[in-house]
């Protein structure tokens, strides 16, 4: 026989041997929060010896943020048994710069932040073990959707005017503002009705909470957290259906409703006169903007130092206008190292949204990340005048303790595209159920 002629032996096929997959170096979390903890002592220790004379207090407060951000990423190591920490480095990096502006200004202040920033890691951290689990997240998406329109109902019935809007609870002491922590309940929802596998009903539902919500936002004259509600809704809804048509037609809708309310309310325009004027009203109502602009430039690339500028004496320099504070004081390149971590965030949201293991992941990551990145431009574009100025805060940085708790609260969702899909417990839904 033929060498040709003989069977052949399927068993005895050579194998081609197979490529290896290049393993993705693991993140060195420790130098990067090293690297942190580098900068941060650079600016505690010149804040606490700010007046000459070291100030126990903020030295406390210090070594207390710095040893609670070291042990909270190794415990988090411990129990997890991973180390992809980049987003909790990042928001330890913003909140430790908010906590020295706030040290900066007083004490008292400095505690108080400390406070949020621990109220915001324990919702961080809360939230994450939340999320880990889709069927938690639909059992918890009609409770968290009542919970925030109650917040908002008694927003209108118990705040008080304070600058111009109701956005503020006062219990004695303690206030808060309902809207900031409504934000994570809106995200949450959202994602968790896109989970629920294109039904309808649970669609219109989730636009009827939203139309809630931005109309209630209107009616406390909250125009900046309305924007905010409605740009993220935007993004919510072209996730779903990926429709421009539709988007344009909401918009418009939108944009009618905001016409008909100015015309009828004629205060809400007065709000926006200065816009694109603001030199006009330089001691008036361009008082504030007018100061970022020039006070800011004044601090050039590398600033004034912490505690030597000038705007710190102007209203709301430690929540509206931080931004300018932080670029008068700090330098210009700061500013920009900011406006670059909020970029990577998002880019980290979009990367993770693509291999997410979930939709109710990719939905949340990207809406959260989307939030936070028009709350900068609002903030950051509102003080330059290159937006209308709404008094919307910047995440991590602005002193308030609400605010600080929801953006810890937003990363958890931005967090959550890196779980595997081993480590999730998936929906599976339930008859009958829209």
């Amino acid at each position: 026989m033929a060498a040709t002629d003989r069977p052949i032996d399927r068993a005895a096929k050579v194998q081609q041997p197979v490529k290896k997959q290049p393993q993705q170096k693991p993140f060195r979390w420790g130098w990067m929060l090293l690297l942190v903890t580098l900068f941060q002592l650079f600016s505690f220790i010149p804040t606490a010896f700010a007046d000459g004379v070291f100030n126990e207090t903020l030295g406390l407060v210090f070594a207390v943020y710095i040893v609670a951000e070291w042990f909270y990423l190794f415990l988090a190591r411990l129990i997890t048994q991973r180390s992809d920490f980049p987003l909790e480095i990042l928001a330890f990096f913003l909140s430790g710069i908010g906590l020295t502006v706030c040290a900066s200004i007083h004490e008292s202040y400095a505690v108080k932040q400390l406070i949020a920033i621990g109220l915001g890691v324990a919702s961080f951290a809360i939230l994450t073990f939340l999320l880990r689990s889709t069927e938690r997240a639909m059992f918890l998406r009609m409770p968290l959707a009542f919970a925030a329109v109650g917040l908002l109902a008694l927003n209108l019935l118990l705040a008080k005017t304070t600058n111009g809007a109701l956005n503020w609870i006062s219990l004695g002491s303690f206030s808060f503002q309902p809207s900031e922590l409504v934000k994570v309940a809106f995200i949450f929802v959202g994602a968790a009705t896109l989970e629920k596998l294109q039904a309808t009903r649970s669609l219109t539902k989730y636009v009827i909470f939203s139309i809630g919500c931005v109309g209630a936002l209107f009616l406390m004259r909250d125009f900046g957290a309305a924007l905010i509600f409605f740009f993220t809704f935007i993004l919510i809804a072209f996730m779903r259906s990926g429709d421009f048509r539709t988007l344009v037609l909401i918009s418009a809708a939108a944009l009618m409703g905001a016409l008909l309310i100015i015309y009828f309310k004629p205060y809400v325009a007065n709000r926006f006169a200065t816009y694109r004027h603001v030199w006009e009203y330089v001691n008036d109502k361009g008082f504030q903007q007018t100061r970022v602009l020039i006070y800011s430039a004044s601090g050039g690339l590398l600033g004034l130092g912490v505690g030597n500028g000038k705007l710190r004496t102007v209203f709301a320099a430690s929540t509206d206008l931080v931004f300018g504070m932080i670029c008068e004081e700090w330098g210009l390149l700061l500013g920009v190292l900011i406006l670059f971590v909020f970029a990577v965030v998002a880019v980290y949201a979009v990367r993770g949204a693509r291999k997410s293991s979930s939709t109710f992941y990719s939905i949340a990551a990207v809406s959260a990340a989307g939030m936070l990145l028009f709350q900068l431009a609002l903030n950051v574009f509102g003080i330059t005048d290159l937006l209308p100025m709404t008094g919307v805060t910047l995440p991590f940085i602005s002193r308030g303790g609400t605010s600080l708790i929801c953006a810890w609260s937003l990363f958890a969702f931005i967090k959550s595209v890196s779980f595997n899909i081993g480590d999730v417990k998936p929906y599976r839904g339930r008859k009958g159920k829209g």
